[in-house]
C-alpha cells in the first residue's frame, strides 16, 4: 500500500470559539526513525514530540521558528524538535537505541523511556532580539498529557493534545499523528461539557488513521461537522545543515584549533545532530579552512 502524504490541517469550529489542529506524519517519523535508528519505545516518544512539533510550528508564522526541548529523566534522554510556520521539522533524540518492556496495557512505555520528572522546554524565534521561552514540568511522560499542561500552564490556552505512534514488529513506523484542540474566549459551559464528552469518547489517533480516517475526520471526530478549515500544510523533514554551514563552524573555531586537528587528526568528521549527515574534511581542505581562519592584515 502507497503511503499517504503527510499533511497538516489548521482551523477553527464552533463559531470561532475552538481553534483546531491534526496532522498526519507517518513519513516524517519514518525519515526520522531510519535517520537515527530509533528503537520501538524510542520511535513513539520521538515520533509524538515530532507530531505536537509540526501542529505548534503551524501556530507560527512568516519566518517564525520554535524548538522544543523535552527533558525527563527516563533514559531516552533529550528529546529536541525544531519547527516552523511552513511544515519544515527535525529533530533528534539523545539515546536512540532505548526500548522498554510494554506497560501494564500491553502499550510502549513511553512514559518510561521519557521519565516522569523533568521539564517541557520551549524556545519560540519570533525575529525579536530575544527568543520566547515558556517551560512547564512533565506530568506523565506520556506527552501528550504534558503537552495539554504545557499550554494550560505556560501559554494559559486551555487545550487538548492527542499524539500517537503505531511502531510495527520489525520496528517500522506504521502511522504517527496528532490533534491539538485549543478553547478559545466565548465557549459556553454546554460547549466545553460536549467538548470534553467527546475527548473522553476519542479512539486513539492511531487506531483512526490505521482504519484510514483523514486528519479533517480525525478533527470531525471532536468537533461535529462544523469545521472550518484554513489552510493545509505539507509536512516534511528538512535539516537546515550544509557543508557551508559546517565550513563556517569549523572556521569560528579558530586557527588554534583547526591547526590542533590537522596536526593530530589530519581529517575531520562532522556529523549533524538533527539528520546525522557526515560531513568529511581531509587535511587539504582544513587547511584551506585553516588559511581563511587566520586574521586579515588591516588595509
Amino acid at each position: 500500500m502507497e503511503a499517504q502524504q503527510d499533511i497538516l490541517l489548521r482551523g477553527t469550529a464552533w463559531g470561532g470559539r475552538i481553534r483546531v489542529f491534526a496532522v498526519r506524519a507517518t513519513n516524517l517519523v519514518s525519515e526520522l526513525q531510519r535517520r537515527h535508528g530509533t528503537f520501538p519505545t524510542a520511535t513513539a516518544a520521538f515520533g509524538r514530540t515530532l507530531a505536537a512539533g509540526a501542529m505548534m510550528g503551524a501556530m507560527m508564522k512568516g519566518e517564525e521558528k520554535l524548538t522544543i526541548q523535552v527533558k525527563g529523566d527516563g533514559p531516552i534522554g533529550q528529546i529536541v524538535v525544531d519547527a516552523d510556520a511552513k511544515g519544515n521539522v527535525r529533530g533528534y533524540v539523545d539515546h536512540p537505541q532505548v526500548h522498554m518492556a510494554s506497560n501494564s496495557q500491553g502499550k510502549l512505555d513511553v512514559a518510561g523511556a521519557v521519565g516522569r520528572n523533568g521539564y517541557i522546554h520551549i524556545i519560540k524565534d519570533l525575529g525579536l532580539k530575544e527568543p520566547y521561552r515558556g517551560s512547564s514540568p512533565i506530568v506523565s511522560g506520556e506527552l501528550a498529557e504534558d503537552f495539554t499542561y504545557y499550554f494550560a500552564v505556560s501559554e494559559q490556552t486551555p487545550s487538548v493534545v492527542g499524539l500517537g505512534v503505531l511502531v510495527d514488529t520489525d520496528g517500522s513506523v506504521l502511522h504517527a499523528g496528532g490533534y491539538i484542540v485549543q478553547v478559545l474566549p466565548g465557549l459556553t459551559d454546554e460547549e466545553l461539557t460536549r467538548l470534553e464528552q467527546a475527548v473522553s469518547m476519542m479512539p486513539p489517533v492511531t487506531a483512526l488513521l490505521d482504519q484510514g480516517e483523514t486528519p479533517e475526520e480525525i478533527l470531525k471526530f471532536l468537533v461535529g461537522d462544523d469545521l472550518t478549515i484554513h489552510d493545509t500544510t505539507d509536512i516534511h523533514f528538512r535539516c537546515r545543515c550544509s557543508r557551508e554551514r559546517t565550513e563556517r563552524t569549523l572556521i569560528s573555531m579558530g586557527q588554534q584549533e583547526l591547526q590542533q586537528i590537522i596536526e593530530e587528526d589530519g581529517k575531520a568528521e562532522v556529523v549533524c545532530h538533527f539528520c546525522n549527515e557526515t560531513y568529511m574534511f581531509d587535511s587539504a581542505q582544513l587547511q584551506h579552512l585553516l588559511e581563511q581562519a587566520k586574521p586579515k592584515p588591516l588595509q
